[in-house]
């Protein structure tokens, strides 16, 4: 639940009916209820800034310019540790922290954005009188983008589908954690999809076009797209669902999810993007106790769920898949974005070099 922290006097000018912070937040987060995975996002910015600030018995009209700018610093050093940080755990979880780390710098203005946009929604609707975090100087001019580093090599890739392979089967229990972590991966690992939209498909948003298999999608932004899926993945499908007692293909309209949290044969129930996550963490942590070098396993503690994006985007461009297709699979917005991931033009380059050498005297 979110925090029921001081009540604001709204006022009678008031678009919304919203008798405290508490409500009017939850007001501004029913507007994003059609798309769940920013939904997620924004509430988790929300309840960390109620928190803050029923921690220092403020409410939203309270908080000034001075007030963004000392939970600027706090998002980057959350204080006290023991009352904040913690192991990422589901928000159910009795030792549920708000952080599991401090966050980096895009993290922390991600969150003042986030809120930026809580704040003006309030404004607008007379809830609030003004919005602080507009305010904020405006930084300088970004650095252009760098490729992207957060994904899994060939080696470390390979050393991951090793670790899956030989995940613990001894109890009816562990097969079932062993057969969903294996589907999970091809799943996120050949269509490049968010855990977000993992969590909310279901099996009836797959149908067959032709004698070929899409995943109709909700993206980010409320996007709606078509993923294709390969006969290896379909085959995976059929893997995970026999396992789970099912018919190996999905049904039209089936409200199966893509993805089932481990409980009884015919109880499926979907998974959270968060427990999405700790699973995939905990294969990440089992795969750095027999990792090949220092360097595999420093990228397998580093790694999320979401490189397994970015893994996907790599390598189905080192593998030859047309930069536009791989930028139509991941929906990406612009192209240039995709060819982030296009680390062969780099190696390309670094090899060129080696042609330009020193001239030495015979």
């Amino acid at each position: 639940m979110l925090p029921d922290v001081l009540r604001a006097d709204a006022g009678s000018h008031s678009l919304i009916q919203a008798q405290s912070d508490t409500q009017a937040v939850l007001t501004w987060l029913a507007e994003h209820a059609d798309r769940p995975a920013t939904l997620a996002a924004y509430r988790k910015e929300a309840e960390r800034l109620l928190l803050w600030l029923d921690d220092r018995r403020q409410g939203l009209a309270q908080v000034k310019r001075e007030d963004v700018l000392d939970y600027r610093r706090f998002l980057a050093s959350p204080h006290p540790a023991e009352q904040w940080l913690g192991p990422a755990r589901p928000r159910s979880h009795p030792d549920w922290k708000p952080f599991s780390k401090p966050l980096s710098p895009a993290s922390v203005e991600h969150s003042l954005t986030v809120l930026g946009a809580l704040f003006a929604y309030l404004n607008d609707a007379g809830y609030l009188n003004g919005n602080p975090f507009k305010l904020l100087r405006r930084r300088g001019p970004r650095k252009a983008s760098q490729e992207i580093e957060r994904f899994l090599d060939a080696d470390c890739w390979g050393h991951l589908q090793s670790t899956l392979n030989t995940l613990p089967r001894d109890t009816d229990r562990e097969i079932r954690h062993a057969e969903r972590a294996l589907w999970l991966f091809t799943l996120l690992y050949l269509t490049g999809a968010r855990r977000g939209e993992v969590a909310a498909a279901r099996a009836g948003d797959l149908v067959r076009r032709n004698g070929n298999w899409w995943w109709h999608v909700v993206g980010k932004g409320g996007v709606s797209a078509r993923i294709p899926l390969s006969d290896e993945l379909m085959d995976a499908l059929a893997r995970y669902r026999l396992s789970l007692g099912l018919p190996p293909q999905p049904s039209v309209g089936e409200d199966t999810p893509l993805v089932c949290r481990v409980g009884r044969k015919g109880q499926a129930k979907p998974l959270s993007d968060k427990a999405i996550y700790l699973i995939c963490k905990e294969v990440f942590g089992r795969a750095q106790a027999g990792a090949p070098s220092d360097e595999t396993r420093a990228r397998l503690c580093a790694a999320s769920t979401h490189w397994l994006r970015h893994t996907a985007a790599s390598h189905q461009l080192e593998a030859g898949v047309p930069l536009l297709l791989v930028s139509q699979n991941l929906r990406h917005a612009s192209i240039q974005t995709t060819r982030r991931y296009l680390h062969s033009e780099e190696d390309a380059r670094h090899e060129a070099s080696r042609l330009h050498k020193l001239k030495r005297d015979a």
